[in-house]
């Protein structure tokens, strides 16, 4: 009986295995599949983090927080007007926010530069932007927030208001693989 001893651990051990990557499955979100497109090579899964509670307004003064979309999908965008690369993937997430449905994922692009609403608001328009909400950070703190220098600066946020990849740089938001994929995480998230 004492051979039965190890055997038996190790069955123990392996169904406790088992079953934790059945929950881990169950109840992850499909970004931590590794199903990402090519075109979205630059967003790089996390592990699930709650954040802070982040202020920005928009173009009429009025503040708002990422609780304000719980329940939905969020691509936070930290975005400047003097970022070349900012100004070229702004026109292409507005494009991934048009094919977005109704209740799907909000794009939420957040000018993080010394600005003001009514700035902001031009800006946008003057660059094929303007299916954006215009939305800035008045304190220029989202930045430090994240613990990042670089621009542009993506965050893709859970229904649940958790953190779970992150982009640094632009990525091709509105290729149609980056869309189908935007689209189906809003599913699952309504389900």
């Amino acid at each position: 009986m004492p051979h039965m001893r190890p055997l038996t651990l190790a069955v123990i051990g392996f169904i406790a295995v088992s079953a934790l990557a059945v929950l881990y499955v169950m109840i992850g979100r499909p970004v931590h599949s590794g199903a990402l497109p090519a075109s979205l090579e630059e967003l790089k899964p996390s592990v699930p983090k709650g954040l802070p509670r982040l202020v920005f307004e928009d173009a009429r003064g009025k503040p708002h927080s990422l609780s304000d979309f719980h329940g939905r999908y969020v691509l936070l965008n930290l975005w400047a007007t003097w970022c070349a690369p900012c100004v070229r993937e702004l026109p292409d997430l507005a494009r991934l926010q048009a094919a977005m449905p109704e209740g799907g994922l909000k794009v939420v692009a957040v000018n993080v530069w010394h600005s003001n609403p009514a700035e902001t608001l031009a800006f946008l328009n003057a660059h094929d932007a303007s299916g954006l909400s215009a939305y800035f950070d008045p304190h220029t703190g989202m930045m430090t927030v994240f613990g990042q220098v670089g621009l542009p600066f993506s965050v893709l946020v859970d229904p649940e208001g958790r953190e779970v990849a992150r982009a640094l740089g632009p990525a091709q938001w509105d290729d149609p693989t980056a869309i189908a994929y935007f689209k189906s995480l809003g599913e699952h998230a309504s389900s």
